[in-house]
């Protein structure tokens, strides 16, 4: 099992960058990462993927975190190996 998660939030424009965890945040996305170079490919995919319309409604933070044994990712990316 991976040790990180990558972890895209997706929140909402008003909500300063601080204040965006996963519990304020409008949509969350994990996936599994083995490596830092491996969650720095994710991260880049995420964003990537998101394809944000202009405007500033809504911005993307993304974070690398360690997996916690009582963690459960809200929606898990798929990516091809």
């Amino acid at each position: 099992m991976s040790e990180l998660l990558s972890v895209a939030l997706v929140c909402a424009g008003t909500l300063l960058a601080q204040d965006c965890s996963r519990d304020t945040a409008l949509d969350v996305i994990v996936a599994p990462a083995r490596t830092p170079m491996e969650w720095l490919l994710h991260a880049q995919t995420m964003a990537a993927a998101a394809g944000f319309p202009g405007g500033d409604q809504r911005y993307l933070k993304i974070t690398c975190e360690r997996r916690h044994a009582e963690s459960s990712p809200v929606r898990t990316a798929d990516h091809a190996s």
